[in-house]
């Protein structure tokens, strides 16, 4: 039940910094992304403009994208049905959480770790860059387990 409570005020949680904090670090991402390539966009208005204008210019593309798509999709469903259904080891899903939602403690409280993942979103608030840097640690040092090597708590249900 405590397990239950611990999870609900920590989704809690995240679901606030991202909010809080979430625009400001997509702000600092489309920066650093103009940063690189030139392209600048200053606000969401921008990446929507951006992408609008290539919709109408490449209408053809996406239809002919989209078609293919399709076809393709259910040709790749169809003969891996058996391996879309194996279920994924909890290493690969906190692989894939600390590259992408890292920053908020995901993986953290994905596996368990509650006191961890909050940490994580106290090092969120305090200093950004910091908190990207341990999850990309986290993500090295999983990646480079064993599925024997990766020991998850039991978490009751």
């Amino acid at each position: 039940m405590l397990n239950r409570i611990a999870l609900i005020i920590a989704v809690f949680l995240i679901v606030l910094v991202a909010l809080t904090f979430g625009e400001a670090i997509v702000h600092q991402a489309l920066a650093w992304f103009s940063y690189l390539t030139g392209i600048v966009f200053h606000n969401f208005a921008d990446l929507y403009y951006a992408a609008h204008d290539y919709v109408l210019r490449h209408s053809g593309k996406i239809l002919i994208a989209l078609a293919l798509t399709v076809p393709i999709s259910y040709w790749l469903i169809k003969n891996r049905e058996s391996e879309l259904g194996r279920r994924y080891s909890p290493r690969k899903i906190a692989i894939v959480l600390a590259i992408f939602l890292g920053w908020l403690g995901a993986h953290r409280f994905y596996l368990g770790q509650i006191g961890w993942g909050i940490v994580y979103l106290i090092i969120l608030y305090v200093f950004a860059p910091l908190v990207v840097a341990l999850a990309l640690i986290d993500a090295a040092r999983y990646l480079f387990m064993t599925d024997e090597d990766f020991i998850v708590p039991v978490v009751r249900r």
